[in-house]
């Protein structure tokens, strides 16, 4: 399991104190205001950052870090993802998995044990989520995260049992 993971990507600037407009990554917004640090990678070295104050315009995140004061340097930061410590995640409901915990896990028919493939990207479609499969070929199957389909995560091991309906390959 990853110890951090992106949480969103920070896309502009926001007014001359130096505050960060951020693109978040998570179905709550608000879950902003319970961090204290986030974490930035820059030239391969992962940076903790104080937060200063956050504010909220429509869909983004503004954020105010201690030590980023200013516009011009807030403007060095566009592009980069923030990130948060796995520890300082909220805790998640059963049967619920973060994103960066699911990707990467190789996935298995339940029926017959073969190897499918490895989740390269997972993503909402508003009713459920959606994992992208990789087979060694190269082809995609697109598995809905439904108990249907879904049979068991083990996130320990990076292994996804599924049962695959009719029309899914």
């Amino acid at each position: 399991m990853k110890e951090y993971f992106e949480i969103g990507q920070i896309v502009n600037t926001s007014g001359l104190r130096g505050y960060i407009k951020v693109k978040p990554f998570t179905d709550d917004i608000k879950r902003f205001n319970k961090l204290k640090t986030i974490y930035i990678m820059i030239n391969k070295e992962l940076k903790e950052y104080t937060i200063e104050e956050v504010k909220y315009v429509k869909n983004s995140v503004l954020l105010k870090l201690v030590g980023i004061d200013s516009i011009e340097e807030a403007e060095k930061y566009r592009n980069y993802y923030v990130q948060i410590n796995k520890k300082d995640a909220p805790k998640l409901e059963k049967d619920s998995y973060f994103i960066a915990d699911i990707e990467d896990c190789k996935v298995y028919e339940q029926d017959t044990n073969k190897y499918l493939g490895i989740v390269t990207e997972v993503f909402p479609t508003g009713s459920n989520d959606v994992y992208v499969v990789k087979s060694e070929e190269g082809k995609q199957i697109l598995l809905p995260a439904i108990k249907d389909v879904i049979k068991n995560v083990d996130i320990e091991n990076k292994k996804i049992i599924v049962k695959l309906l009719e029309g899914l390959i």
